[in-house]
């Protein structure tokens, strides 16, 4: 079980283990906000409940402007699994301006792609094709994707991180 770790002004900061975050309130360098009644934790001197989320006692300055690397599975989880092109299933990353006409590897010129559109795109434009992008690529800036280890966010994380979008 990961654990979402928040500043004083309620930001997420990361993703730590449910140890890690059991230490930090046990020190009160922190406290819960949110926990996993299921499975509480047992230790000599008693049960204590297992935090998912815990907001820092001291405010912690979270960096601005994070730059998120590119990468493949980034493109498709950004776009949803969904082909830029035709919104079936995609399994494959497509440029819109092909590498070998000066595309290079952006959030702005990648799109999630099926393998039909994207070997029958080829090595040309959409406007070429007479095809358009469903939506305009970019780089995303939701909160989620600027913490590290919230890929895949936990149920009780949801409301802290919509907050912070």
């Amino acid at each position: 079980m990961r654990t979402l770790v928040l500043n004083a002004g309620y930001e997420p900061l990361g993703v730590v283990s449910f140890k890690r975050a059991l230490v930090l309130v046990l020190n009160e360098k922190a406290r819960v906000l949110a926990s996993d009644d299921e499975h509480p934790v047992f230790g000599t001197s008693g049960a204590y409940e297992r935090p998912a989320v815990i907001l820092l006692t001291r405010y912690v300055r979270v960096p601005m402007n994070r730059m998120m690397p590119v990468s493949r599975r980034g493109v498709l989880r950004r776009d949803n699994q969904r082909c830029g092109y035709c919104g079936s299933s995609a399994t494959t990353i497509d440029h819109v301006q092909p590498r070998s006409r000066g595309g290079k590897d952006t959030w702005e010129n990648l799109v999630a792609c099926c393998l039909r559109c994207n070997n029958v795109k080829g090595d040309r434009t959409p406007a070429e094709m007479g095809w358009s992008l469903r939506f305009s690529p970019r780089m995303p800036h939701q909160a989620g994707w600027s913490i590290k280890g919230a890929e895949r966010a936990e149920p009780q994380w949801e409301t802290f991180l919509e907050a912070a979008a």
